[in-house]
């Protein structure tokens, strides 16, 4: 089944049934300075795991950089 999801405000299409932490793999936010906004919402870093994909849903992940 196809769904589309908002990843940062661009459309993406997806043919299986991935997580968070699968999206947030595949996009290589590797470092552990991110947020990551599910339909409004913040999410817990040990749930990312266990929540799917489903349509039109909207992700927003913000990367922390530090400097001086």
């Amino acid at each position: 089944m196809n769904r589309t999801f908002f990843l940062n405000g661009k459309k993406f299409l997806i043919k299986k049934n991935i997580t968070l932490k699968e999206i947030i793999n595949y996009f290589d936010y590797s470092t552990s300075l991110y947020i990551v906004e599910y339909n409004n919402l913040i999410c817990n870093k040990d749930k990312l795991e266990y929540i799917k994909i489903t349509l039109n849903d909207k992700i927003e992940i913000i990367s922390i950089v530090g400097g001086g």
